[in-house]
Protein backbone atom coordinates (compact mmCIF):
# COMPACT_ATOMS: atom_id res chain seq x y z
CA UNK A 1 0.00 0.00 0.00
CA UNK A 2 1.41 3.74 -1.02
CA UNK A 3 2.10 6.16 1.45
CA UNK A 4 -0.10 8.43 0.16
CA UNK A 5 -3.35 6.23 0.44
CA UNK A 6 -3.57 7.36 4.19
CA UNK A 7 -2.86 10.84 3.38
CA UNK A 8 -5.55 10.81 1.29
CA UNK A 9 -8.28 9.00 3.75
CA UNK A 10 -7.11 11.74 6.32
CA UNK A 11 -7.99 15.05 4.13
CA UNK A 12 -10.97 13.79 3.05
CA UNK A 13 -12.38 16.10 -0.19
CA UNK A 14 -14.67 18.81 1.47
CA UNK A 15 -18.52 19.08 0.44
CA UNK A 16 -20.42 22.16 -0.79
CA UNK A 17 -21.89 22.39 2.00
CA UNK A 18 -18.70 22.49 4.32
CA UNK A 19 -17.33 25.13 2.34
CA UNK A 20 -17.77 28.58 3.49
CA UNK A 21 -20.11 30.21 1.34
CA UNK A 22 -18.92 33.90 -0.15
CA UNK A 23 -20.98 36.77 1.24
CA UNK A 24 -23.41 37.93 -0.96
CA UNK A 25 -23.12 41.62 -2.41
CA UNK A 26 -25.86 43.13 -0.65
CA UNK A 27 -28.86 44.45 -2.68
CA UNK A 28 -29.68 47.74 -2.62
CA UNK A 29 -33.63 48.19 -1.13
CA UNK A 30 -35.80 48.68 -4.20
CA UNK A 31 -38.64 51.25 -3.32
CA UNK A 32 -42.08 50.28 -3.83
CA UNK A 33 -42.65 53.01 -6.69
CA UNK A 34 -39.51 51.24 -8.50
CA UNK A 35 -41.70 48.01 -7.80
CA UNK A 36 -45.07 49.39 -9.32
CA UNK A 37 -43.43 50.44 -12.08
CA UNK A 38 -42.97 46.97 -13.49
CA UNK A 39 -46.18 45.95 -14.05
CA UNK A 40 -47.13 49.50 -16.30
CA UNK A 41 -44.43 48.54 -18.43
CA UNK A 42 -45.68 45.68 -19.18
CA UNK A 43 -49.05 46.94 -19.39
CA UNK A 44 -47.56 49.37 -21.92
CA UNK A 45 -45.76 46.69 -23.68
CA UNK A 46 -48.80 44.73 -24.13
CA UNK A 47 -51.11 47.77 -25.41
CA UNK A 48 -47.89 48.39 -28.51
CA UNK A 49 -47.86 44.97 -28.86
CA UNK A 50 -51.75 44.55 -29.90
CA UNK A 51 -51.25 48.39 -31.41
CA UNK A 52 -48.54 46.89 -33.78
CA UNK A 53 -51.64 44.11 -34.53
CA UNK A 54 -54.37 46.43 -35.43
CA UNK A 55 -51.86 48.14 -37.55
CA UNK A 56 -51.04 44.84 -39.70
CA UNK A 57 -54.65 44.44 -40.25
CA UNK A 58 -56.03 45.75 -43.08
CA UNK A 59 -57.96 49.32 -42.87
CA UNK A 60 -60.20 47.84 -45.44
CA UNK A 61 -61.45 44.83 -44.14
CA UNK A 62 -61.68 46.80 -40.53
CA UNK A 63 -63.93 48.98 -41.99
CA UNK A 64 -66.30 46.57 -43.87
CA UNK A 65 -66.56 44.06 -40.93
CA UNK A 66 -67.28 47.29 -38.74
CA UNK A 67 -69.97 48.60 -41.08
CA UNK A 68 -72.76 46.18 -40.60
CA UNK A 69 -76.62 46.42 -41.45
CA UNK A 70 -77.38 47.56 -37.74
CA UNK A 71 -74.84 50.31 -37.90
CA UNK A 72 -76.67 51.51 -41.49
CA UNK A 73 -79.86 51.45 -39.83
CA UNK A 74 -78.75 53.67 -37.00
CA UNK A 75 -77.25 55.87 -39.32
CA UNK A 76 -80.48 56.00 -41.05
CA UNK A 77 -82.73 56.68 -37.85
CA UNK A 78 -80.24 59.39 -36.55
CA UNK A 79 -78.97 57.68 -33.41
CA UNK A 80 -75.87 59.34 -33.59
CA UNK A 81 -76.67 63.16 -33.94
CA UNK A 82 -73.26 64.06 -35.03
CA UNK A 83 -72.12 61.15 -37.27
CA UNK A 84 -75.55 60.73 -39.44
CA UNK A 85 -75.56 64.61 -39.92
CA UNK A 86 -72.17 64.54 -40.99
CA UNK A 87 -72.58 61.45 -43.78
CA UNK A 88 -75.56 63.45 -45.09
CA UNK A 89 -74.24 66.71 -45.47
CA UNK A 90 -71.32 65.45 -47.10
CA UNK A 91 -73.20 63.11 -49.47
CA UNK A 92 -75.16 65.86 -50.52
CA UNK A 93 -72.60 68.72 -50.87
CA UNK A 94 -71.01 65.64 -53.16
CA UNK A 95 -74.16 65.32 -54.86
CA UNK A 96 -74.66 69.12 -55.19
CA UNK A 97 -71.47 69.93 -56.02
CA UNK A 98 -71.57 67.11 -59.52
CA UNK A 99 -75.15 68.36 -60.39
CA UNK A 100 -72.79 72.45 -61.09
CA UNK A 101 -69.35 70.55 -62.35
CA UNK A 102 -67.92 67.37 -63.77
CA UNK A 103 -67.04 64.40 -62.22
CA UNK A 104 -63.47 64.81 -63.42
CA UNK A 105 -63.44 68.10 -61.71
CA UNK A 106 -65.39 67.21 -58.07
CA UNK A 107 -62.74 64.27 -58.00
CA UNK A 108 -59.84 67.18 -58.75
CA UNK A 109 -61.11 69.27 -55.98
CA UNK A 110 -61.53 66.59 -53.55
CA UNK A 111 -58.31 65.32 -54.25
CA UNK A 112 -56.49 68.95 -53.90
CA UNK A 113 -58.55 69.63 -50.19
CA UNK A 114 -57.11 66.57 -48.97
CA UNK A 115 -53.85 67.08 -50.42
CA UNK A 116 -53.40 70.61 -48.75
CA UNK A 117 -54.96 69.66 -45.64
CA UNK A 118 -52.20 66.89 -45.21
CA UNK A 119 -49.14 69.07 -46.84
CA UNK A 120 -50.55 71.34 -44.30
CA UNK A 121 -49.93 69.57 -41.22
CA UNK A 122 -46.93 67.47 -42.47
CA UNK A 123 -45.55 71.03 -42.79
CA UNK A 124 -47.19 72.15 -39.07
CA UNK A 125 -45.54 69.16 -37.57
CA UNK A 126 -42.05 69.66 -39.16
CA UNK A 127 -41.65 73.25 -37.69
CA UNK A 128 -42.98 72.42 -34.25
CA UNK A 129 -40.65 69.52 -34.18
CA UNK A 130 -37.78 71.82 -35.22
CA UNK A 131 -38.64 74.57 -32.92
CA UNK A 132 -39.15 71.73 -29.83
CA UNK A 133 -36.26 69.78 -30.70
CA UNK A 134 -37.76 66.72 -30.46
CA UNK A 135 -38.37 63.32 -32.73
CA UNK A 136 -41.42 61.78 -33.12
CA UNK A 137 -40.94 61.22 -36.63
CA UNK A 138 -43.55 60.94 -39.32
CA UNK A 139 -46.77 62.71 -38.54
CA UNK A 140 -48.88 60.18 -40.81
CA UNK A 141 -46.70 57.02 -39.58
CA UNK A 142 -49.07 55.06 -37.88
CA UNK A 143 -51.72 55.51 -40.68
CA UNK A 144 -48.48 54.92 -43.50
CA UNK A 145 -48.51 51.38 -41.65
CA UNK A 146 -51.63 50.13 -42.13
CA UNK A 147 -52.72 47.37 -44.11
CA UNK A 148 -55.55 48.39 -47.14
CA UNK A 149 -56.02 45.47 -49.02
CA UNK A 150 -58.80 43.40 -49.10
CA UNK A 151 -58.52 39.50 -48.14
CA UNK A 152 -59.25 36.97 -50.50
CA UNK A 153 -61.75 35.84 -48.58
CA UNK A 154 -63.60 38.88 -48.32
CA UNK A 155 -63.35 39.49 -51.72
CA UNK A 156 -64.97 36.06 -52.67
CA UNK A 157 -67.67 36.57 -50.03
CA UNK A 158 -68.56 40.04 -51.55
CA UNK A 159 -68.19 38.80 -55.16
CA UNK A 160 -70.68 35.83 -54.03
CA UNK A 161 -73.17 38.17 -52.96
CA UNK A 162 -72.65 40.36 -56.26
CA UNK A 163 -73.12 37.15 -57.74
CA UNK A 164 -76.48 36.32 -56.30
CA UNK A 165 -77.98 39.26 -56.60
CA UNK A 166 -77.16 40.03 -60.52
CA UNK A 167 -78.94 36.15 -60.72
CA UNK A 168 -81.77 37.10 -58.83
CA UNK A 169 -82.14 40.34 -60.91
CA UNK A 170 -81.94 38.53 -64.16
CA UNK A 171 -83.82 35.36 -63.16
CA UNK A 172 -86.73 38.47 -62.51
CA UNK A 173 -86.48 40.56 -65.60
CA UNK A 174 -86.77 37.64 -67.42
CA UNK A 175 -89.92 36.65 -66.02
CA UNK A 176 -91.39 40.19 -66.35
CA UNK A 177 -90.27 40.10 -69.82
CA UNK A 178 -91.35 37.10 -70.89
CA UNK A 179 -94.76 37.84 -69.50
CA UNK A 180 -94.59 33.86 -66.76
CA UNK A 181 -97.32 36.38 -64.86
CA UNK A 182 -99.58 38.51 -66.74
CA UNK A 183 -100.42 40.71 -63.62
CA UNK A 184 -96.50 40.97 -62.59
CA UNK A 185 -95.74 42.47 -66.58
CA UNK A 186 -98.86 44.58 -66.43
CA UNK A 187 -97.61 46.49 -62.99
CA UNK A 188 -93.56 46.52 -64.62
CA UNK A 189 -95.40 48.16 -67.57
CA UNK A 190 -97.60 50.64 -65.62
CA UNK A 191 -93.66 51.59 -63.54
CA UNK A 192 -92.13 51.88 -66.90
CA UNK A 193 -94.86 54.58 -67.98
CA UNK A 194 -94.61 56.54 -64.90
CA UNK A 195 -90.88 56.20 -64.81
CA UNK A 196 -90.74 57.83 -68.35
CA UNK A 197 -92.58 60.84 -67.03
CA UNK A 198 -90.52 61.25 -63.66
CA UNK A 199 -87.31 60.95 -66.29
CA UNK A 200 -88.91 64.48 -67.80
CA UNK A 201 -89.13 66.15 -64.79
CA UNK A 202 -86.18 64.98 -63.51
CA UNK A 203 -82.57 64.24 -64.25
CA UNK A 204 -80.54 60.86 -62.45
CA UNK A 205 -78.80 63.29 -60.49
CA UNK A 206 -81.86 65.06 -58.92
CA UNK A 207 -83.61 61.68 -58.45
CA UNK A 208 -80.40 60.43 -56.56
CA UNK A 209 -80.33 63.77 -54.69
CA UNK A 210 -84.24 62.99 -53.47
CA UNK A 211 -83.97 59.51 -52.65
CA UNK A 212 -80.48 60.30 -50.04
CA UNK A 213 -83.08 62.58 -48.59
CA UNK A 214 -85.74 60.24 -48.60
CA UNK A 215 -83.45 57.87 -47.14
CA UNK A 216 -82.54 60.13 -43.70
CA UNK A 217 -85.94 61.89 -43.44
CA UNK A 218 -88.38 58.88 -44.38
CA UNK A 219 -87.30 56.18 -41.63
CA UNK A 220 -87.65 58.88 -38.43
CA UNK A 221 -91.11 60.42 -39.79
CA UNK A 222 -92.27 56.74 -39.77
CA UNK A 223 -90.40 56.18 -36.46
CA UNK A 224 -92.40 59.43 -34.95
CA UNK A 225 -95.64 58.40 -36.51
CA UNK A 226 -95.97 54.71 -37.64
CA UNK A 227 -99.70 54.18 -36.17
CA UNK A 228 -101.40 56.84 -38.62
CA UNK A 229 -98.81 55.91 -42.02
CA UNK A 230 -99.79 51.50 -41.10
CA UNK A 231 -103.50 52.78 -40.91
CA UNK A 232 -103.64 54.52 -43.99
CA UNK A 233 -100.68 52.00 -46.42
CA UNK A 234 -103.39 48.83 -45.07
CA UNK A 235 -106.74 51.29 -46.77
CA UNK A 236 -104.40 51.61 -50.03
CA UNK A 237 -103.14 48.76 -50.18
CA UNK A 238 -106.87 47.20 -49.83
CA UNK A 239 -108.15 48.81 -52.14
CA UNK A 240 -104.74 47.98 -54.74
CA UNK A 241 -105.95 44.45 -53.93
CA UNK A 242 -108.98 44.55 -54.76
CA UNK A 243 -108.40 46.64 -58.06
CA UNK A 244 -105.61 43.62 -59.24
CA UNK A 245 -108.44 41.11 -58.23
CA UNK A 246 -111.10 42.65 -60.73
CA UNK A 247 -107.88 42.78 -62.83
CA UNK A 248 -107.71 39.02 -62.50
CA UNK A 249 -110.55 37.81 -62.77
CA UNK A 250 -111.60 39.49 -66.12
CA UNK A 251 -108.51 38.77 -68.08
CA UNK A 252 -108.09 35.51 -69.28
CA UNK A 253 -105.14 33.42 -67.93
CA UNK A 254 -104.38 36.43 -65.89
CA UNK A 255 -105.89 34.70 -62.31
CA UNK A 256 -102.69 33.49 -60.42
CA UNK A 257 -102.76 28.96 -59.51
CA UNK A 258 -103.66 28.37 -55.79
CA UNK A 259 -100.45 26.85 -54.53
Amino acid sequence: VSKSSPEKIKSPVKKEEDRPSKPKPPTAAVPPEVRSEKPHQEDMHKITSEGKEDLGKPIASTFLEGFDKQKAIDLLYWRNVKQSGAVFSSVLLLLFSLTQFSVVSVGAYLALAALSATISFRIYKSVLQAVQKTDEGHPFKAYLEMEIALSQDQISKYADKILLYTNTCMKELRRLFLVQDLVDSLKFAVLMWLLTYVGALFNGLTLLILAVVSMFTLPVVYEKHQAQIDQYVGLIRTQVNSVVGKIQAKIPGAKRKEE
